[in-house]
């Protein structure tokens, strides 16, 4: 069984990096910056919020991080978006996800530039993406697309199964599978005989947000296993423990998905600022 190894392809790719940055510095006479906005006081968005910085600051880019407490309302929010926007010096706009239920999330990802959106948010660019027109993808998604081809998963015919509809994980995930010529199947809480649908798939992908919610009995021999979850116990999605004896491929939980997600966010922050 071929392990996907997001940590490894994700460590060497973005050793790759710091060499563009010196370019765009070159060209511009400043490093390529990514803006974080957190709003709240989430643990775990803070630490993947710290996560992303982080990144940024081993290739050498920058980062401005926007704190906002929990009460923040949602025209702040959409006021500190307006500024970033503007902001010449920011190539690319991370809002992170979730926000507190009073402030509408998705209209606040739409106030997001269009050519800032790295992280691939908003509905402009999932329309283009979808089309097949140039945008900046949902990072998760594209980082399994990146981590998919590196693989060489074909995908062409091939019958995927995505467990999960978000707007940003389930959705563009799909999408993107479908532009890679695979036959797409989208299941989520309402469908019916769920086991006997991901039992179909040539590809499995698991973005339920549910721990070990798709058991390893449902998977056909053979299949490719990505598990887009994370919970606490190191656990995804999947019931990755059960699938040894089954699957053609699998991405371990953690150093998986995960990793790809933040190579694939500087990548397209880095495409922002070449395209600035």
């Amino acid at each position: 069984m071929l392990k996907l190894d997001g940590k490894g392809l994700s460590q060497k790719l973005e050793s790759e990096l710091p060499e563009r940055v010196k370019k765009v510095v070159a060209r511009t006479g400043r490093a390529p910056t990514l803006a974080t906005i957190l709003v709240g006081d989430d643990p775990a968005s803070a630490t993947y919020v710290r996560m992303k910085v982080n990144a940024c600051k081993r290739v050498g880019m920058g980062s401005i991080q926007v704190v906002l407490d929990a009460k923040t309302t949602e025209e702040r929010l959409l006021a500190e978006i307006d500024a970033l926007n503007r902001n010449p010096e920011i190539n690319g706009i991370l809002l992170q996800h979730p926000v507190p239920s009073h402030i509408d999330e998705r209209r606040c990802f739409d106030a997001i530039a269009i050519g800032k959106d790295v992280d691939g948010v908003t509905s402009h660019g999932f329309g283009r993406m979808a089309m097949g027109e140039r945008a900046f993808g949902s990072a998760t998604p594209a980082g399994i697309m990146i981590l998919l081809e590196h693989y060489k998963i074909d995908l062409a015919g091939k019958h995927a199964v995505v467990v999960g509809r978000s707007p940003i994980l389930g959705k563009p995930m799909a999408m993107m599978l479908l532009n890679a010529n695979a036959t797409v199947t989208i299941c989520h809480s309402r469908t019916r005989d769920l086991p006997a649908l991901v039992g179909t798939a040539d590809l499995i992908v698991g973005a339920v947000g549910k721990p070990e919610f798709i058991k390893g009995s449902w998977i056909k021999h053979g299949a490719v296993v990505v598990d887009a979850g994370y919970h606490p116990g190191n656990i995804g999605d999947i019931e990755l423990s059960a699938v040894a004896e089954r699957a053609a491929a699998y991405t371990p939980v953690p150093g998986g998905v995960g990793p790809m997600t933040i190579y694939t966010l500087l990548r397209q922050t880095l495409d922002a600022a070449d395209l600035a």
